[in-house]
C-alpha cells in the first residue's frame, strides 16, 4: 500500500526529484550524443522528437518543434523520477547502486517500446541503425538510472539538512 504522506510532495521533495531529474536526463543524453558521434549515427532522443513531431502535422515552427522535443524529453525523464521516488519513497526498491541499474534497465526497455511505438504510429523511418539505437538506447537508461539515484541521494541529503535549518 503506498503511503498517502509520500504522495504529497513538498517542495524539497519537488527539488529533489527535479535535480535528480535534470541531471539524469541530461546524462543520459550527453551518453546519446557522444555514442551518435562515435558511430556516426543519429541516436539523438531530442532530434529524433523533432522529426517525429514534424510528422504529427503540429502547426508550429521548427524550433518550436525542436524546443518542444527537448521539453518532452525532460518530461519524461520527470516521470521516470518520480516512479523512482515513490518506489524508493515507499520502501518497495532500497535506494541502492543494484537497484539504480534494475530501475534503468526497466526504464529502457520501456524507452525501446515507447520508441518502436512512436516511430510506427508517425510511420516515421529515420535512416538510422535500429539495433544500435535501441542498444545504445539500453545503456542510456542504465545511465539515467544510475545518475537519478546519485542525484536523488545527494540531494536528499542537501535537502533535509536544508528543511531542518530553513522554513518556506
Amino acid at each position: 500500500m503506498i503511503n498517502s504522506k509520500i504522495l504529497l510532495m513538498d517542495i524539497y521533495t519537488l527539488l529533489q526529484i527535479l535535480v535528480a531529474t535534470i541531471a539524469a536526463t541530461s546524462a543520459m543524453t550527453l551518453f546519446s550524443y557522444v555514442v551518435s558521434a562515435s558511430f556516426r549515427e543519429l541516436y539523438k532522443e531530442p532530434v529524433l522528437l523533432t522529426f517525429l513531431l514534424a510528422q504529427f502535422k503540429i502547426e508550429v515552427s521548427l524550433k518550436s518543434k525542436a524546443t518542444l522535443a527537448w521539453l518532452l524529453h525532460y518530461f519524461i525523464g520527470f516521470i521516470f523520477v518520480l516512479i523512482y521516488h515513490l518506489l524508493w519513497g515507499n520502501n518497495i526498491l532500497k535506494l541502492s547502486l543494484l537497484n539504480a541499474v534494475l530501475l534503468g534497465s526497466i526504464s529502457g526497455i520501456i524507452g525501446i517500446i515507447g520508441w518502436m511505438i512512436m516511430f510506427r504510429l508517425a510511420d516515421y523511418k529515420p535512416n538510422i541503425d535500429f539495433k544500435g539505437y535501441y542498444i545504445q538506447l539500453f545503456f542510456a537508461h542504465i545511465i539515467f538510472g544510475l545518475v537519478a539515484a546519485l542525484f536523488y541521494y545527494l540531494s536528499l541529503t542537501i535537502f533535509l539538512i536544508a528543511k531542518s535549518n530553513v522554513t518556506i
